[in-house]
């Protein structure tokens, strides 16, 4: 079975940076974590660097850590967006540990780029990652364009036809 973030969620955020990560996500953050174990706190890795201009993307440690790989794969002769990828993704991203309870601390720095002190945080499952956003900013940006990309399509458009599959 594979385990993927599906779904989109809104969770809460206190003054302190607290929130749930939502439910399903919880047990696929369990299994792309290599340490947890029954009666262990799974891990997250959110990403925040400067390419991600609205929201934070969030990745299992397996997921993230292949990502690594792949960054140190790069060959040396493209050693300057070996760094450029690298700063993007490991050095602007951080480890969270989820509590028994299903929370982690949000910290202040991750808020305030999403615009939110406290309030509510939406989450955007992606399949191998997850979005965190601000749901007005999702709202005003992602959630318009996919409206004007309906709005272009005939009335029978099939969104599964842009795979190109039979």
């Amino acid at each position: 079975m594979v385990l993927a973030f599906t779904g989109e969620h809104t969770q809460k955020v206190d003054k302190k940076g607290r929130m749930s990560i939502p439910a399903p996500y919880r047990r696929v953050l369990e299994g792309g974590d290599p340490k947890w174990a029954e009666g262990l706190s799974p891990r997250v890795v959110i990403v925040y660097g400067q390419h991600l201009k609205n929201e934070l993307q969030a990745y299992t440690v397996a997921e993230h850590e292949k990502i690594v790989g792949e960054i140190y794969a790069m060959p040396r002769e493209r050693t300057a967006d070996k760094k450029r990828l690298a700063h993007l993704m490991i050095t602007q991203s951080t480890e969270l540990e989820v509590d028994k309870d299903g929370r982690v601390i949000l910290p202040l720095k991750l808020r305030e780029k999403l615009k939110i002190e406290e309030g509510e945080i939406y989450f955007r499952g992606m399949g191998d990652s997850f979005e965190m956003w601000n749901q007005e900013t999702f709202q005003a940006t992602v959630g318009a364009d996919i409206d004007n990309w309906l709005d272009d399509m005939p009335d029978d458009f099939d969104p599964l036809s842009v795979l190109g599959g039979s």
